[in-house]
């Protein structure tokens, strides 16, 4: 049995010579939520269109369910849910009017609008005019309408994008439920790790149009390699003291540098150090955030 949702393999679109999406290899598991990372203009909305069927690739291919987008569009389709940019409402209707439009096209049971309702806590504004909702309201609405057709796959460009801190944090519960509590598979885009990293277990990193990176968030994370700086007297003794010990490091305004240590070694170093009458002034101890990390390879374009 195939494990994963979605497979590009080569997916590229071009605009007059120039490629917005070039020949990128997407992976995403069942029952995962993907996080699409990038900047603005890296390709990610485009690579989304081209997944829905909204445009067509220049070449490459595209598995959903193990089906091919090309011969099986619309039976695909009926078992994914989206949210591209800003949801479409009729900002005179209220929630369960504007559901009700949609509900009819996809021919589902009117039962349905009151459990994706609930499913968006709406429930309670459920009757009121969708031009009075907050920005927030708006985008659990659009999640709603996308939540209709019972998806087994869900595709969200930005969904956070423009809210305050409490919609967003509103948005994130909403989507970190969907896997658990109603088995879907999610795709969520944004220009923000540390965003994605609250609630997505892979992700893929684009820039330029290319995949740069691509695993789980925790191997990302072990990227993140800290640094220790020792403040001793008598510096330059004392790292030739942890080099003949094995420990490799660097002589920095009068400290001594180690990247990589494990909490064990770093004992150790310390230990050794105080044996041959080194004072040590100060220990300090510098990771690199994930948001380094990420700019680092989405602004050189290389990979981790």
């Amino acid at each position: 049995m195939n494990d994963f949702v979605i497979q590009t393999r080569g997916l590229t679109k071009t605009y007059k010579g120039r490629a917005a999406v070039d020949s990128l290899n997407l992976s995403i598991p069942k029952g995962e939520i993907y996080g699409f990372l990038g900047p603005n203009g890296a390709g990610k909305t485009t690579t989304i269109r081209m997944l829905l069927g909204l445009i067509r690739p220049t070449s490459g291919s595209v598995k959903i369910f193990g089906k091919d987008l090309r011969k099986e569009r619309l039976s695909i389709l009926k078992k994914v849910g989206s949210l591209v940019e800003s949801p479409s409402y009729y900002g005179h209707l209220n929630a369960i009017e504007n559901l009700e439009a949609i509900r009819r096209i996809l021919e589902v049971p009117k039962s349905r609008i009151a459990e994706v309702l609930d499913i968006v806590s709406l429930t309670k504004e459920a009757k009121r005019a969708v031009k009075g909702y907050s920005l927030g309201m708006k985008q659990r609405l659009g999640i709603a309408a996308a939540l209709l057709g019972s998806p087994e796959l869900l595709i969200l460009d930005e969904p956070t994008n423009g809210l305050d801190p409490s919609g967003i944090q509103e948005i994130r519960e909403l989507i970190k439920r969907m896997p658990q509590e109603h088995g879907i598979t999610v795709l969520v885009s944004s220009h923000l790790l540390s965003e994605v990293e609250q609630m997505a277990g892979s992700v893929g990193i684009i820039a330029q149009g290319r995949m740069v990176f691509q695993d789980s968030i925790q191997h990302l994370k072990q990227q993140s390699a800290g640094s220790i700086s020792l403040r001793v007297s008598e510096a330059e003794t004392a790292l030739w003291l942890a080099r003949d010990e094995g420990l490799v490091g660097e002589l920095t305004d009068g400290s001594i540098r180690f990247t990589g240590l494990s909490d064990p070694q770093v004992a150790w170093l310390i230990r050794r150090l105080v044996e041959n009458r080194h004072d040590i002034y100060r220990v300090e101890e510098k990771r690199q955030s994930l948001e380094d990390i990420f700019m680092q390879i989405v602004g050189t374009g290389g990979s981790l």
